[in-house]
């Protein structure tokens, strides 16, 4: 388990992982899915044709 050493040190962005290091500096990292929206996308489906039976 961690300690916390200091609050409010770092401005903190949206988006954002913020971790110490090994050498002990704090470093950002962007996350997979944080920060930013994604364009919706559509969604097309292909149709079933029903086949004429002779």
């Amino acid at each position: 388990m961690g300690k916390i050493i200091a609050k409010n040190v770092v401005t903190r962005r949206k988006g954002y992982l913020y971790y110490v290091d090994g050498a002990g500096n704090v470093c950002e990292a962007m996350m997979a899915r944080g920060g930013r929206r994604k364009k919706a996308t559509k969604k097309t489906t292909k149709r079933k044709v029903a086949k004429k039976r002779r």
